[in-house]
Parts: structure tokens; sequence; C-alpha cells
């Protein structure tokens, strides 16, 4: 089970209702995030533990055999040139609310990824930031 604050529940929330779903790409992933808010535990910023992927954390995963540092952002900040990934792209839908040291096979266009969170680096809550 994934963790997530109530501030990140309620903003992807509004953000799945706010984006039209314009092509079947889009509406897979909002399907996969919403699916994956739904069975999320929600806890208040100050109990999330600071090994947690939470919405603009910066985390260094290794994506099959390739060890990759992104930031999991809302699409609207999304940079894939700086490493900022869409919580509505694939991957930043498998991560969200996953913790360090776990593993996660998740299906992308290309086929199947293996994943393992190696760090959270950086995450707003465990610095006392609830929106940045």
């Amino acid at each position: 089970m994934i963790s997530i604050t109530q501030h990140d529940k309620d903003k992807l929330r509004k953000l799945i209702d706010d984006v039209p779903y314009i092509d079947s790409k889009l509406s897979k992933y909002i399907k996969d995030l919403e699916h994956e808010l739904s069975k999320a535990k929600i806890l208040r910023y100050d109990q999330i533990s600071r090994d947690v992927i939470t919405m603009n954390s910066k985390v260094l995963l290794l994506i099959d055999d390739e060890e990759e540092e992104i930031t999991l952002v809302y699409p609207e900040a999304a940079d894939v040139r700086n490493n900022k990934l869409s919580v509505l792209s694939p991957i930043g839908t498998a991560i969200l609310g996953y913790r360090e040291g776990n593993s996660i096979e998740w299906e992308i266009p290309n086929g199947k990824v293996h994943l393992v969170v190696k760090k959270v680096i950086y995450q707003p809550e465990a610095c006392g930031i609830i929106d940045d």
C-alpha cells in the first residue's frame, strides 16, 4: 500500500477532475493514478515518513539497470530535460507513495519496466513544506 498526504491527494484529485480526457494515452494514465489514489493510505504531512515519495520529491531510481535522479512534479512543471517527471507519466504514477527500497513492476508504452526506489534525496514534508 502506498502512502500520500491528504494535501497531495486533494491536489491530485482536482488535477484528475480538471484534465480533459483528450486521448486514450492520457486517459489510461489518469485511470492508473485514480487506482493508486483509491488504495493509498492518507496521512497528514507531519506523519509521512521521510523515505516516502511525495509530490515534488527528488529521488534516485534504478530503472531496469540504469540509475536516474528525478523530481516528481505536477504536469505544468514537467521538464524531461531537467529530470522533472509528471505524476501523469507512467513512471511518475508508478513511484508516487512508494518508499526507499521498494521494487515496482510497471507498464509503460514500451512494455514493462522494473523500478527500485534507491533513495529519497529531498521530500518537501521532511522540510516542513506543505506545498511548493
